[in-house]
């Protein structure tokens, strides 16, 4: 029987969290190493630090998602951990935000992991809690709808609230920082508040017992990495993941020394977020018709075909490259919508072989994935430098040479290699309906 339907007071509630942790995240990605570089710090050390950041966040989500699942309180299996998140994550998102100028690369890196484990411990319970609302398949797209909905609102406050403020310049970085660290502080716990009290978080012992299994058991790992569209998929993901990873780690040196455009930074990042979250509907429709590794593998190439003009782009060629941002954005929606959708179809593939669901282990996978490619795309920052690119200028041809192949030359080998990892994928429309019959047919 299908579980009765959520009340949209529930749904808001329990997805509002994500907005200030969406307006956190593009800060510690955009804002953040331009900040420090101003600082002082070097490219190289400011993109090592940062990868070392990652890869301690990479070794807690798996940690902090199975003692999640086994430990939990009187206030549930959920809660107490997003409450525990939350002081940590605002303590830390301070001192790493407005840093003193005195701030050095190990304030940088013991703030970065503070805030990191902070982070885990509120999004992957927040995450698995969506999961654990409901067990109907359409109640759960709509569930994980109403977060996503606010990832996307929180990013579009932390791109709009610093340029409409006059702090969203290049050089401005810090300013950007404080306000938007302001925000979150308000913000966060507020909205955290308002899921803890108005969100149940039932329990669920067999999904528990299942997630427990899937970690321990050695079988069960053996099963996912044996899984040949799992591991294409994943692959895939982040390479593309890289691929966009480098250009917003690079875009505001970009802006800035090659098109001499600093100070309208802001009107071309607010254009490309804005074009992305419009071009969503027109993805989903895509892909119904043609299936969404094909629509997505088409949304790459049409990215791969509007980087290629950033080549002879230079100063005053304004015009020209807030078309680029804007062309280049519409596949913003696709990366954001489509894979994840295809990954859900991967898990049905592991279930119907196996018997034994492991949404739970393979969406934490995915979502390392997420966090390597972003580490590996900092190592961008340091490759600039190896080009002789430097943030306070002057930058001769050369140095400039480099930022752009970095910017635009990389990205676009990267995604030419995540279309071929993807050519001739298996898990179609009817591959999909068939996985789903073998799911739900009858024990004999």
């Amino acid at each position: 029987m299908a579980s009765p339907p959520l009340r949209r007071l529930v749904l808001l509630a329990y997805g509002a969290p994500a907005l200030p942790l969406a307006v956190l995240l593009l800060p510690t990605y955009i804002f953040l190493p331009a900040h420090y570089a101003q600082l002082g710090l070097s490219l190289g050390t400011i993109s090592l630090v940062l990868l070392t950041a990652r890869l301690w966040d990479g070794l807690t989500d798996p940690l902090v998602g199975a003692l999640s699942d086994r430990f939990g309180g009187r206030f549930g299996r959920r809660r107490p951990w997003i409450a525990a998140g939350l002081p940590l994550t605002c303590l830390s998102l301070w001192f790493l935000l407005v840093p003193g100028e005195a701030a050095g690369w190990l304030h940088l890196l013991g703030w970065s992991m503070a805030l990191y484990l902070g982070w885990t411990l509120m999004v992957v319970p927040l995450t698995a809690w969506g999961a654990e609302l409901s067990g109907d398949y359409h109640q759960r797209t709509r569930i994980n709808g109403y977060r996503e909905a606010a990832g996307v609102l929180g990013t579009m406050v932390a791109l709009v609230l610093p340029f409409a403020l006059g702090a969203g310049a290049a050089g401005q970085e810090g300013a950007a920082l404080r306000l938007l660290a302001l925000f979150i502080l308000i913000s966060l716990p507020l909205l955290t508040l308002a899921a803890l009290l108005l969100v149940p978080d039932p329990p669920w012992p067999a999904a528990g017992a299942t997630a427990q299994a899937a970690t321990t058991n050695p079988g069960g790992w053996r099963a996912i990495l044996g899984n040949g569209p799992f591991r294409r998929l994943l692959l895939a993901y982040v390479i593309n993941g890289m691929a966009n990873g480098l250009p917003a780690q690079l875009f505001l040196f970009f802006v800035q020394h090659r098109l001499g455009e600093g100070e309208r930074a802001g009107l071309l990042l607010l254009c490309y977020f804005a074009s992305g979250l419009l071009a969503v509907p027109l993805w989903l429709g895509l892909s119904k018709i043609w299936g969404k590794d094909r629509v997505w593998r088409a949304a790459m190439l049409w990215n791969i075909a509007w980087f290629l003009p950033v080549f002879w782009l230079g100063t005053g060629d304004f015009l020209a490259f807030l078309l680029v941002c804007v062309m280049t954005g519409l596949t913003l929606g696709a990366d954001l919508v489509l894979p994840s959708a295809m990954q859900a179809d991967v898990v049905d593939l592991d279930t119907a072989s196996h018997g034994t669901p492991r949404a739970g282990l393979f969406f934490a996978l995915w979502g390392l994935a997420t966090k390597l490619a972003t580490a590996l795309a900092a190592l961008g920052l340091g490759a600039a430098g190896l080009f002789g690119f430097t943030p306070a200028g002057p930058n001769d041809a050369e140095a400039l040479t480099g930022l752009t192949l970095l910017y635009a030359g990389l990205p676009i080998l990267l995604k030419l290699l995540a279309i071929a990892l993807l050519w001739r994928w298996p898990l179609d429309q009817t591959a999909q309906a068939a996985l789903r019959r073998r799911i739900e047919a009858p024990s004999p």
